[in-house]
């Protein structure tokens, strides 16, 4: 089974930006006022929300998602969440899959900076995302345009029903001014803030999978572009979450044994200015930090000696010829 499925119709910020709200980067639910129906902890769940006809528990139809009971009182359900990492909200996705007759007519979400500790009876809520309608059986995309840092989040629903899963699409924050300046970070890491620019084709599997935490648990869980038939080869343009200078770069082409790229290499440069598009155009010129390399199928490459000397970079363009599947790309760093 795939980790993502692919929806044509989900906006940019879905595809640049880790969901902070994935239990794999330490995301979980912590309170709700009911989860009668379905528990809580399955509205995180990384992988798609699917319908089994004729499951049921003692409580009635097994759902996949976080569903509260009928409510006969005044009043609206709510779920508390803590994300992965603290960041900024670029776009959330409220996923009501396979709830027809029994999803929330609207829901709204808030949200709080907590350094330490959990939100309580005490705790002031700002908003996130206002009221919005909602449908059964749909995806809903809302772009969140605030510059504002949120650990934790709380997803209203009015006034009850079932929510498939949520999904938190976000800049991670990391305080790099209490970092040792002499250790390595993988400076692409999606835990870290790293994240994709741009990429020419993930028609098989996201470029956003090739900065998830450990190594992917199947084909789905990677970036595979399709078969190439003409002239070229396909890239990937990634922002590191910090300046830094490369020390060891890792490719990893984890289940990828019939459909791996042949071979790689990887440009990178220091940018200021300009926007992430006008970086497509100039990525194809920029120096070589990984000459040209042959690949193996389901193998964990490693290079250091074969790294060229660029100083600190804040951006790099992973190239596969011709096309092809790379499970994960680590980019062992000192910060700039």
């Amino acid at each position: 089974m795939a980790i993502i499925t692919l929806d044509p119709n989900a906006p940019e910020f879905t595809r640049r930006y880790p969901n902070l709200a994935d239990p794999r980067l330490g995301a979980k639910t912590l309170a709700c006022s009911d989860d009668f129906f379905a528990e809580m902890a399955r509205m995180l769940n990384p992988e798609p929300a699917v319908f089994i006809p004729g499951k049921y528990d003692t409580n009635g139809k097994w759902m996949d998602g976080w569903e509260s009971r009928r409510k006969r009182v005044n009043g609206h359900d709510w779920c508390i969440l803590k994300l992965g990492r603290a960041g900024i909200l670029k776009g959330v996705d409220i996923d009501t899959s396979h709830f027809t007759g029994n999803y929330p007519p609207a829901a709204a979400i808030e949200g709080v900076f907590l350094a330490s500790g959990e939100p309580d009876a005490n705790t002031v809520w700002q908003e996130v995302l206002p009221s919005v309608n909602l449908q059964g059986n749909s995806h809903h995309y809302h772009d969140i345009q605030s510059t504002q840092i949120f650990s934790h989040l709380r997803l209203n629903i009015y006034p009850d029903g079932g929510v498939a899963r949520l999904r938190v699409y976000a800049q991670p924050v990391n305080d790099w001014a209490n970092t040792d300046p002499h250790a390595l970070h993988d400076l692409i890491a999606m835990e870290n803030g790293g994240y994709v620019v741009a990429t020419n084709n993930q028609h098989f599997g996201l470029a956003s999978n090739l900065l998830m935490p450990g190594r992917g648990v199947n084909m789905g869980d990677g970036w595979e572009t399709r078969r190439r038939r003409e002239p070229g080869n396909d890239w990937c343009i990634i922002a590191l979450a910090h300046a830094g200078i490369v020390q060891k770069i890792e490719v990893d082409t984890c289940h990828f044994k019939g459909n791996y790229p042949d071979s790689c290499s990887i440009q990178a440069a220091s940018m200021a200015g300009g926007t992430d598009t006008s970086l497509i155009t100039q990525s194809m010129f920029w120096p070589t930090l990984l000459p040209q390399q042959k690949l193996q199928m389901d193998h964990q490459h490693y290079f250091a000696e074969e790294l060229q000397s660029l100083g600190a970079i804040t951006h790099i363009r992973l190239n596969i010829f011709p096309d092809g599947g790379v499970s994960r790309l680590r980019l062992f760093s000192k910060i700039a």
